[in-house]
């Protein structure tokens, strides 16, 4: 397919990582509680591998804690539903233009493309046109003997510099906040000293 490299929004309500999975593997960017379920499912039938040491958290505690539509997902989840789905998930992170392949070694035949700003996740897919409706998204492609997606690779690889450089991302470990209540601020995850300036 020829065309462009687009970003589909998915909503930010702390389930967009498996709202992008469905929109990139079924064009339906509303699968989260299914995709939960399939999660849940998978770590409860192999304690053994999903080990508190793997999970950070016992199984069945992970299993209830993966069920709750207010939490996040991650690598974990990514590597289970690639399996799941029988195709790779490349995941561009923008803040480093890295790419983090999911269901790499089990010779799937597709890949789905996903991109990452640090707090959220959203679909990338191939459009034939700047502006064209989302039902002609195309957003599985072949894996081809080089182990890439052949042509759309590269335009993917820029489409996520080009996020980069325009700083459409959130760097979680030096961002910079005050509470508008409180007054204290934080930069990243650690509070800073009251009295200290921050411009945001």
């Amino acid at each position: 397919m020829e065309g462009i490299v687009v970003r589909r929004v998915i909503p930010s309500d702390n389930s967009c990582l498996f709202n992008a999975v469905g929109y990139v593997m079924d064009h339906d960017s509303k699968k989260a509680s299914e995709l939960r379920q399939v999660i849940a499912a998978t770590v409860a039938s192999d304690p053994e591998k999903y080990s508190e040491a793997f999970l950070g958290k016992p199984n069945a505690e992970y299993c209830n804690w993966i069920l709750d539509p207010e939490k996040w997902g991650g690598a974990i989840e990514l590597s289970i539903l690639a399996d799941y789905c029988g195709r790779e998930i490349a995941a561009y992170d923008i803040q480093t233009t890295r790419c983090d392949l999911y269901g790499q070694g089990k010779n799937y035949s597709e890949r789905v493309m996903l991109i990452y700003d640090g707090l959220h996740y959203d679909a990338l897919a191939m459009s034939p046109f700047d502006g064209a409706p989302e039902e002609f998204d195309q957003t599985i492609f072949a894996v081809q003997e080089d182990r890439t997606i052949g042509p759309v690779e590269g335009p993917a690889l820029n489409f996520v510099k080009e996020q980069q450089r325009k700083r459409s991302y959130t760097d979680t470990s030096n961002f910079t906040l005050r509470c508008g209540v409180c007054q204290i601020g934080v930069i990243g995850q650690k509070v800073i000293p009251r009295n200290t300036f921050i411009v945001l």
